[in-house]
């Protein structure tokens, strides 16, 4: 974790294992949006981050627009219509998930086109949990990261949403769709067991994250150019700790929604 004032969950998945090395650290980012980004925190990332990569809805934009000065924004839309329709339609988050997979695989490979670009890049949707937990969990299990070191990752987000908000948006969801059963789950929880699924469903039907990127688009150059840009071969030496603290977001999760 990285202390990122106004932003929550922000950290580098660097350091993560993979077949024949590590993912280099300073390269890949993801935490929550950047709507409560303040001005101390924008002077952490600005050393960080050159491209940011936003998976909200224009909605979403509207509300907390949020911007790093002196990075370029790349807004990649994952959802398909508003969120609410899966309150709406009582999805749990494996029916999500296969939904993103399925009919929102153009963003998908476009976001990690712009990872595969080699720029350190940040990541983020509203509390960075879902979009954004796809998108790295697909980038890095393109490059043979360790799977259950990229589940462990997604699975940590829930932790770093403060547990007041965390709280506070189930107990609104709850009332507002009440005959939701997923309601509580789907702003604030990220179980593991969701995306090591996921991660399967993906590996059955296409034979791996790199066989589903190559099958929407993703061209063997461009997934040789991913793991140039993520994948350090080199003998690991001591490895680098961040402050193990968190942020303090204004605003943790916008709306209530699901990330």
């Amino acid at each position: 974790m990285i202390e990122v004032d106004g932003v929550t969950g922000f950290r580098d998945v660097g350091g993560t294992p993979t077949a024949d090395g590590a993912i280099r650290r300073g390269r890949l980012f993801r935490s929550g949006h950047l709507g409560g980004l303040r001005p101390r925190g924008a002077q952490t990332l600005r050393p960080l981050v050159r491209r940011v990569v936003d998976l909200r809805s224009d909605e979403e934009v509207a509300d907390d627009a949020g911007a790093l000065i002196g990075a370029e924004t790349v807004r990649l839309p994952l959802y398909l219509g508003s969120p609410r329709s899966f309150f709406l339609e009582d999805l749990d988050l494996g029916e999500i998930y296969s939904r993103l997979l399925t009919e929102s695989s153009a963003p998908l490979v476009a976001a990690v086109r712009v990872i595969a670009s080699g720029a350190p890049t940040l990541v983020h949707c509203t509390a960075g949990k879902d979009r954004t937990g796809m998108v790295v969990a697909l980038a890095l299990a393109a490059v043979d990261a360790d799977r259950e070191a990229v589940v462990a990752d997604y699975a940590l987000t829930a932790s770093l949403i403060p547990a007041a908000h965390r709280r506070a948006t189930s107990e609104r969801l709850t009332k507002k769709y009440p005959a939701s059963r997923h309601a509580w789950m789907l702003a604030t929880e990220s179980p593991p067991e969701v995306m090591r699924a996921a991660l399967s469903a993906v590996d059955e039907q296409w034979g791996s994250a790199a066989g589903y990127l190559r099958h929407h688009g993703l061209t063997p150059g461009e997934l040789a150019a991913l793991r140039e840009a993520l994948v350090d071969t080199a003998p690991a030496t001591a490895p680098a700790t961040a402050p193990a603290h968190h942020s303090s977001p204004r605003h943790p999760v916008s709306q209530g929604a699901v990330s």
